[in-house]
C-alpha cells in the first residue's frame, strides 16, 4: 500500500489516482449488502451507481475547495436520470450515501485527521442535501397533485367528462369505491387540507378538495375497507355521509353547508354535485335551515329558483307515484294541505271521518316517505302538487 499523503497536494492527488478504485469497490459492496439494488433492472442499477461515482468525485472537488460546489445535492444528483427519484426512496438513497461512506472510510483510514473530518463533514452535507432533493421532488409533486385535484373536481362540477377522468383520479391515488356524495360549503379563513384529509380518513372516507373561490367543495366517497381487526374502521364504515358531513361540518367556514345525494360512484358524482350546487345557492331562503342540510330538503326552494333536477325530482318521487297508487290519496294530501293542515276541515270537505282522514295521511307517508303532518314536509309536498299539476296540463297541452 502507497504511503499516506503528507500535504493537501499530495491528498488530492492520491484521492484522484484511487477514485477508480473507490468506485469498483462501492459498486461491488452495493451489490452485496443492499438487496434493492440487485433486484434494480440494469439501466436503473447503472443510474444509481452512476450517483455513487459522482458523490466520490464530488467529494474530491469539494475536498480541494469546500466553497467551489455551494450546491452538492445537484453535483451528485445531476447524472442521475429525473425517473430515479421515483424508482428510489429517501431511505435507499440514505443507504447508499452510507455504503459509500463507508467504502472511502476504510480506504483513507491512513489519510489523516484532516481527510476523516473532510469526510464526516461531507456526509452530512450530502445526506442533508440528498434530503432537500427528495423535498423538492415532493413539493413540486404535491403542486401538481393540487392542480390535477382542482381539474377532477372542476370536471364534476360541469359534468363535462372525457376519456382521460379515470387515469387522472387514478394518478390523484383515489381510493374511493362504492357510493359517492358531494359536500358544499364556504372555505374557512384558513384551510387545513392536510387536517381534512385526515379528518376524512379517521372516518373511513376519502375525499377530493375543490377552492373555488369562498366556495369549498368536497367530492366524498367511502374508503376502501381496511383490514377487519381495525375496529375504528369498522366504525367509521358505518357512518352515513351526512354524519360523515356532520363531522367534517367545523373544517367549514360560517354559512350554509349542503350535501348533494347519494349516487353510486365517482362517475355520477355531477348528479348529486348539481343538486348540492342547487341546495348552497338558495339555502338561505330557509330561515332555520339546518347545517349540513340535504339538498333534496331544498327542494321547493330550488325548483322556485328553477333548478330542472329539483323540479324533476319532486314529480317522480312525490307526484307521480301518488298519482300511480291512488287518487284518493293524492285528493286528500290536496284537500289537507289546502285546509292548512286541518283534519276537521279536510274531513268535511270529503264528507268523511277524521279517522280516515289520518288512516289516508298515514298511506300518503308510506308510498313516498313524507309526513304531511309537518311543517317542512308539507311545504315539499305542496311544491310537488303544484309542479305536478303544472307539468300534467302542459302535457295535455302538449297531446292536444
Amino acid at each position: 500500500m502507497a504511503p499516506a499523503p503528507k500535504t493537501k497536494e499530495q491528498t488530492l492527488n492520491w484521492l484522484r489516482t484511487i477514485s477508480g478504485e473507490l468506485s469498483t469497490q462501492t459498486l461491488k459492496r452495493l451489490e452485496d449488502t443492499l438487496s434493492w439494488y440487485g433486484d434494480m433492472p440494469p439501466g436503473r442499477r447503472s443510474a444509481v451507481g452512476l450517483v455513487a461515482q459522482a458523490g466520490i468525485t464530488s467529494f474530491i472537488s469539494w475536498f480541494d475547495d469546500p466553497r467551489s460546489t455551494p450546491w452538492i445535492a445537484a453535483d451528485v444528483f445531476g447524472a442521475a436520470p429525473r425517473e430515479l427519484l421515483r424508482s428510489v426512496s429517501l431511505q435507499q438513497t440514505l443507504q447508499l450515501i452510507r455504503v459509500v461512506v463507508e467504502v472511502v472510510e476504510e480506504r483513507v483510514k491512513d489519510g489523516g485527521e484532516v481527510l476523516r473530518e473532510a469526510i464526516l463533514l461531507y456526509s452530512r452535507e450530502i445526506a442533508f442535501g440528498a434530503a432537500d432533493v427528495y423535498a423538492r421532488a415532493a413539493e413540486a409533486r404535491g403542486l401538481w397533485d393540487a392542480r390535477l385535484e382542482a381539474l377532477v373536481v372542476d370536471s364534476i362540477l360541469s359534468g363535462e367528462y372525457d376519456d382521460e377522468l379515470p387515469s387522472r383520479i387514478a394518478a390523484l391515488g383515489w381510493h374511493g369505491h362504492g357510493e359517492v356524495c358531494v359536500l358544499v360549503g364556504t372555505t374557512p379563513q384558513l384551510l387545513d387540507v392536510d387536517q381534512l384529509r385526515r379528518a376524512a380518513r379517521h372516518m373511513a372516507a376519502d375525499v377530493l378538495i375543490g377552492v373555488q373561490g369562498n366556495r369549498l367543495v368536497l367530492v366524498i366517497g367511502r374508503a376502501r375497507p381496511a383490514p377487519a381487526d381495525s375496529e375504528d374502521v369498522g366504525t367509521a364504515a358505518a357512518l352515513t355521509f351526512m354524519e360523515i358531513a356532520m363531522q367534517l361540518e367545523p373544517i367549514f367556514g360560517p354559512g350554509h353547508l349542503v350535501l348533494g345525494h347519494e349516487v353510486p360512484n365517482l362517475v355520477d358524482a355531477s348528479k348529486s354535485a348539481k343538486a348540492a350546487l342547487a341546495g348552497f345557492a338558495v339555502a338561505r331562503s330557509w330561515r332555520n335551515a339546518p347545517r349540513p342540510v340535504q339538498a333534496d330538503d331544498l327542494l321547493p326552494e330550488r325548483a322556485l329558483a328553477g333548478d330542472p333536477l329539483a323540479r324533476a325530482t319532486l314529480i317522480h318521487r312525490i307526484y307521480r307515484p301518488l298519482q300511480a297508487h291512488s287518487t284518493e290519496l293524492l285528493t286528500t294530501l290536496w284537500c289537507y294541505l289546502d285546509n292548512g293542515r286541518s283534519l276537521e276541515a279536510t274531513a268535511r270537505e270529503l264528507f268523511v271521518h277524521p279517522n280516515t282522514v289520518r288512516y289516508r295521511l298515514k298511506r300518503v307517508s308510506e308510498v313516498i316517505g313524507y309526513d304531511a303532518t309537518g311543517a317542512r314536509e308539507a311545504l315539499i309536498l305542496q311544491s310537488a302538487l303544484i309542479i305536478g299539476s303544472i307539468s300534467d296540463h302542459d302535457g295535455s297541452s302538449r297531446r292536444r
